[in-house]
C-alpha cells in the first residue's frame, strides 16, 4: 500500500488480541464512536485480511465499527494455521469477539465475498444479535458455486483452466489436489498452489487474466493455506446450508450488492438469497468483475446514511 493511503487511513482507538482457542488468537480493530451503534465487519477469503479502509464507508461519528482478522488470516496467530480452523469456528469468533467487546445491542453485519457467507450464517444463527445485513459479492458457498469454479467458469477460461486441472493426478478433486501441495513442507509445491489453484478467482471476470503471480511471499502462502483447504472441504459447511437455514433470519433487514458479470461468484446466487428472504433489496451494478469502483461507491453510499 502506498504510504499516503496509509496515512489517511482510519485509526482505530481500540485493537488487540482475543484468544479463541488453544490454538488460534485473532486480531481485532475498532474505529469511530465507542458509543455509536455496533457494526461487525467480516472479510473475504477465506484466508484475507481485514481492511482499515472498509471503516471508512461508516459514518464514524454514529457508528462503532469493529474489523478483524479470521483464524491464520492476515495479522492473526499462528498465521496459515489450519488446525481447529473451520467454519462453525469463524461463525462462534463473531460472538466471541461481540462478547468480549461487551456489545450487547443488536449489530449491523456487513459481510463481502466469503465475508457474506460468514454474515449470514452468524444471522442464522443468532438472529437475535443483527439489526440488518449488508452483504455483498455473495458466496452461498454451495455445490453450484463449486461447479461453476471447477467446471462452467473453465468454457471462458480453457487456457486457464487447463493449466490448473491439467496437473491433478489420482483421484483427487482440483481443491484436494492442490490442498496436498499447499499443505506439504516443500517449499516447489507451495508455489505451484498459489501460483495455479491459488490464483485462478483474480482470473475470472478478467479480459487479460494472469494467474501466474510473480514472486510468491509468505503471506501468499498462509493465504492459500486457509482458503484452499477449506474449498477442498466445502467449505465446511453442508451443501446449500444457507438456503436450508434461512428462515431462521429471514426477517432481518437485508441489502445485497452485486455486480452483474461477476464470474467468480455468479449473481444466481445474490438473487436466491433475495427471494429467500422476507425484507431484502437487491441492488445489481452493471459491472464486469468480482469487485467495481461502481460497487464501491454504492455501498459507501448506503453504509454512511446508516
Amino acid at each position: 500500500m502506498a504510504f499516503w493511503k496509509k496515512w489517511f487511513e482510519p485509526k482505530p482507538f481500540n485493537e488487540g488480541y482475543l484468544r479463541v482457542s488453544p490454538v488460534h488468537e485473532i486480531y481485532y480493530r475498532e474505529f469511530g464512536n465507542p458509543k455509536g451503534k455496533p457494526a461487525v465487519c467480516l472479510h473475504g477469503g477465506p484466508g484475507y485480511r481485514s481492511n482499515a479502509d472498509t471503516a471508512r464507508n461508516f459514518n464514524l461519528h454514529r457508528r462503532r465499527v469493529v474489523l478483524f482478522d479470521q483464524r491464520g488470516a492476515g495479522r492473526s496467530r499462528p498465521a496459515g494455521e489450519v488446525k481447529d480452523n473451520t467454519t462453525p469456528d469463524l461463525v462462534e469468533d463473531i460472538r466471541r469477539l461481540l462478547d468480549f467487546l461487551q456489545i450487547k445491542d443488536k449489530v449491523l453485519v456487513y459481510g463481502s465475498s466469503w465475508g457474506s457467507t460468514l454474515a449470514m450464517l452468524f444471522a442464522e444463527k443468532y438472529p437475535e444479535r443483527v439489526e440488518r445485513l449488508v452483504v455483498s459479492k455473495v458466496f452461498l458457498a454451495n455445490a453450484e458455486n463449486q461447479a461453476w469454479e471447477t467446471e462452467y467458469a473453465g468454457w471462458l477460461y480453457p487456457d486457464v483452466w487447463e493449466k490448473i486441472a491439467g496437473r491433478v493426478k489420482g483421484g483427487d478433486s482440483v481443491p484436494q489436489y492442490y490442498n496436498k501441495l499447499i499443505l506439504s513442507r516443500e517449499r516447489k509445491k507451495q508455489e505451484e498452489a498459489v501460483r495455479l489453484y491459488g490464483s485462478y478467482e483474480f482470473a475470472l471476470g478478467s479480459l487479460e487474466p494472469e494467474p501466474n503471480r510473480g514472486e510468491v511471499s509468505e503471506d501468499d502462502i498462509n493465504s492459500s493455506k486457509i482458503y484452499i483447504n477449506y474449498a477442498a472441504h466445502d467449505f465446511f459447511l453442508k451443501d446449500d446450508e444457507i438456503m436450508k437455514n434461512i428462515r431462521s433470519a429471514e426477517n432481518i433487514p437485508l441489502y445485497i450488492i452485486h455486480n452483474r458479470l461477476d464470474l467468480l461468484c455468479p449473481l444466481n446466487g445474490a438473487y436466491r438469497l433475495y427471494k429467500g428472504m422476507k425484507n431484502a433489496c437487491l441492488n445489481i451494478v452493471p459491472a464486469i468483475g468480482h469487485g467495481s469502483r461502481q460497487m464501491n461507491r454504492e455501498i459507501k453510499k448506503y453504509l454512511k446514511n446508516l
